[in-house]
């Protein structure tokens, strides 16, 4: 996909997410691997309900700008992080719901969803009778460190379809990004259901 192709089909999601509420304020970043060396990326500071064009910027795979007045997302070194361990990934969402952050506080060093009929939404999974195992990991403001982190612990966990920041929010990918768009929302509702379940059942 073009350049131009992906930096519209961003702004797109931007808009649908904002709507949602998955991405308040600034927050949040998306990028689109556009070949083998480079990604779109939306730059740093803009609001993902109201990008444009200029919104969106080319980095390389080690996170470099290659616009001179553009300036990536702090966080652009976890999505190249992704891109470079999984040659596969097309598209990769960061967002900030509230669902999101919640679980993230109250869950420490992992969510495990079980027995869901919407897991089956995740390639790989064709039964309710599943497991998922989604990590939470601690926040850290050096970002390097923190994609490190991501790194050790998928050398040695299984794999996963997204991970969580503690108090942060969620990092989901895909092959493209309508497939990326299907995780984030499974995994929202899912995340959802937990938390209602956490309540329900308080004694």
């Amino acid at each position: 996909m073009s350049f131009a192709d992906s930096a519209d089909a961003l702004i797109e999601a931007g808009r649908i997410l904002h709507d949602k509420g998955w991405v308040p304020a600034t927050s949040g970043n998306f990028s689109m691997r556009l070949d083998g060396e480079e990604m779109a990326i939306t730059v740093s500071g803009w609001h993902k309900g109201e990008l444009t064009r200029e919104g969106i910027m080319r980095a390389d795979l080690s996170g470099n700008s290659l616009e001179e007045s553009k300036k990536p997302s702090a966080e652009t070194v976890l999505h190249c992080q992704l891109y470079r361990r999984f040659p596969d990934i097309g598209a990769i969402l960061h967002t900030h719901s509230m669902n999101a952050t919640l679980i993230s506080r109250l869950y420490h060093n992992e969510v495990k969803l079980e027995d869901y009929e919407l897991l089956k939404a995740f390639p790989g999974v064709t039964t309710h009778e599943s497991t998922m195992t989604v990590p939470v990991l601690a926040n850290d403001q050096d970002i390097p460190r923190l994609a490190r982190h991501v790194d050790e612990y998928m050398d040695s966990h299984p794999p996963v379809h997204g991970y969580l920041i503690a108090g942060h929010g969620l990092y989901t990918w895909g092959r493209d990004l309508k497939q990326t768009m299907r995780h984030l929302e499974a995994f929202e509702f899912l995340f959802a259901c937990e938390l209602k379940l956490r309540e329900v059942e308080k004694p």
